[in-house]
């Protein structure tokens, strides 16, 4: 079975960080690119990294780079999200999902939609709040 176990979330106070997990199983993972997306209550799921193709590169939401991290560890087959500098507004429930690695290249807004992505993991919960 496919599975993709996100993992990490918490409560955290402004300027604090949190670092998420994706496990993935099921799957060929080398085969696969991993994104994190996140749906705060009442607004639409929002992509915010993931990586672009099998060399490593990486895309990142305006709202996050230069704050998140995406990265991976294949022996584990997990992807990872380092969250640092966090705010308010970064509440949300935070999901990896797996598309197969696009065999052209795309603009940053496509990576970042939901559009190929073919599994889904349930969410972890993540409150930024002093």
């Amino acid at each position: 079975d496919v599975q993709l176990q996100a993992s990490g979330g918490g409560l955290v106070q402004p300027g604090g960080s949190l670092r998420l997990s994706c496990a993935a199983s099921g799957f060929t993972f080398d085969d696969y690119a991993i994104g994190w997306f996140r749906q705060a209550p009442g607004k639409e799921r929002e992509g915010i990294s993931c990586f672009s193709d099998s060399d490593g590169n990486t895309v990142y939401a305006d709202s996050v780079k230069g704050r998140f991290t995406i990265s991976s560890d294949n022996a584990k087959n997990t992807v990872y999200l380092q969250m640092n500098s966090l705010k308010p507004e970064d509440t949300a429930v935070y999901y990896c999902a797996a598309r197969p690695h696009p065999r052209i290249k795309y603009g940053r807004a496509w990576y970042l939609s939901v559009f190929g992505m073919e599994y889904w993991g349930k969410g972890t919960l993540v409150t930024v709040s002093s």
